[in-house]
């Protein structure tokens, strides 16, 4: 518990870090817009943690040189396809920036087995299949600025430039197009819009996404501003110039910008390696729990190991067993028969006898079970009644065992599969042989059994109850 807390400490500084370091770049346009989930689970989640992060890994070393990686690691339901792109007027370090929060975010779908995520500056999407090629899809989406409703020039003129820019995206070797256009009839009031493909397709898959993301962006007309959100491509426009400038080659005198950059892609890569080793430690320990707690039912297994055989005595091997019924081997006569003492069998037998505190019968009766539990259990301590339940349950197994008539008492078999199974209800038992509740005395067996419990033998008689699976 204390490594997770430690982990848990270090995720947090690290968001921080990362926010603080999201701000100092006011141009990476890294606010999230949308972010959708796969609604399947992984596959294999041990195997899907460490093809995750090495695709990651992957992914970011392509996107701090060209702005856009692709990585595929692992092979079948459990490989790992991904792809990260920065939106082409985005500088190397706004990428950068604009990148971490997407690879820090992203992750928040495990164990789905995919997930996409857009933002104003970039995009990226994760999957357990090559999606690579794909233009469209159920998750296609477009978000209209409903603050100004705008003329018609102003329409036309977004039209005429998005119709552009799919034109020139196709046709542009990193398929990203800009355009400015100054509405008609106006002093000052201008167009913008911005179009991108993923470089995974080609020219004419291009043309076909920007193609329908033109017919559902035109929807937000006659608002102001209006975004589609395509599976292959992303589409902008607006009435206040959002782009950066057209983004220049690295010179050496930018030596802030690239430590930024690299403390920023370092600090990202410490966040998902911190995160899959949270959630690895997490499926570790659930695992041992589960394992743990299945191995302390073992009763389940020998309740079928008993049904699949016989243990049924002869009545000759019993009676050799407690030497022809000596009045040596007995050691006591209650309520619920005579007791004897076991010699030698070739099975393994084991005979426990303990003081009787009251009648279990009549507190059974009277749905006062709880009342014959030792004290020293100390049954009120524990917050959950499923003790006191499978005690209680335990008492009246026991008293179906000694029912009167021999053909009403359940099998070995059965008793185990009764104190095995939680939920189903038990049968109620009737009376227990020789039994006369008003006329039963309990002082001279208590004599009997002190004496065979004071007599100086080699054997030993147990002085506390406890419950052994064994059969007699």
């Amino acid at each position: 518990m204390h490594s997770l807390s430690h982990i848990s400490a270090i995720f947090i500084a690290v968001i921080i870090i990362l926010q603080l370091a999201t701000r100092s770049e006011a141009d990476a346009r890294s606010q999230v817009l949308r972010m959708t989930c796969e609604h399947e689970r992984e596959n294999n989640i041990t195997l899907f943690m460490p093809n995750f992060v090495g695709m990651m890994e992957k992914v970011g070393a392509q996107m701090r040189t060209s702005r856009n990686g692709t990585a595929h690691v692992g092979t079948g339901p459990d490989g790992n396809f991904g792809l990260a792109q920065c939106y082409g007027d985005l500088s190397s370090n706004d990428c950068i920036l604009c990148y971490a929060e997407a690879r820090t975010v992203l992750p928040g779908c495990f164990p789905n087995n995919g997930g996409r995520i857009y933002l104003d500056g970039c995009f990226m999407r994760v999957q357990n299949y090559s999606f690579y090629k794909e233009i469209s899809g159920p998750n296609d989406t477009i978000f209209c600025g409903n603050t100004t409703r705008k003329s018609r020039p102003f329409q036309d003129t977004v039209r005429q430039a998005v119709l552009k820019a799919v034109t020139d995206a196709s046709q542009d070797s990193d398929y990203f197009a800009r355009e400015h256009m100054l509405v008609s009839g106006t002093g000052n009031e201008s167009v913008h819009v911005l179009a991108n493909c993923w470089r995974t397709l080609n020219s004419s898959l291009c043309k076909a996404c920007l193609e329908n993301a033109y017919a559902s962006i035109t929807k937000c007309l006659p608002w102001s501003e209006g975004r589609a959100l395509n599976t292959g491509c992303f589409m902008r426009y607006s009435d206040t110039d959002f782009l950066n400038p057209v983004p220049e080659a690295i010179s050496s005198s930018s030596n802030r910008g690239k430590i930024i950059a690299i403390v920023v892609s370092i600090v990202s890569s410490v966040a998902v390696l911190t995160i899959a080793l949270m959630i690895v430690l997490y499926i570790w320990k659930h695992r041992y729990i589960q394992k743990k707690r299945e191995g302390s039912y073992d009763v389940k297994r020998l309740a079928k190991t008993l049904k699949d055989s016989s243990l049924n005595f002869k009545y000759s091997t019993v009676e050799k067993a407690t030497g022809y019924w000596d009045e040596y081997n007995k050691l006591g006569q209650g309520g619920f028969g005579t007791v004897y003492k076991v010699l030698t069998l070739n099975v393994n037998l084991e005979v426990i006898v303990g003081w009787v505190k009251g009648m279990a019968w009549m507190h059974f009766q009277q749905n006062k079970v709880d009342e014959i539990f030792d004290p020293n259990l100390m049954m009120h301590c524990y917050p959950n009644s499923n003790y006191q339940k499978d005690a209680t349950k335990v008492v009246q197994v026991g008293l179906l065992c000694t029912q009167e008539d021999p053909s009403l008492r359940p099998s070995m078999s059965t008793v185990l599969e009764m104190l095995a199974k939680d939920n189903e209800p038990l049968p109620a038992p009737s009376n227990p042989p020789f039994m006369d509740e008003n006329t039963m005395e309990l002082n001279d067996i208590a004599q009997k059994l002190h004496h065979y419990f004071n007599r100086d033998d080699s054997g030993s008689v147990a002085t506390v109850s406890q419950s052994h699976i064994f059969p007699r």
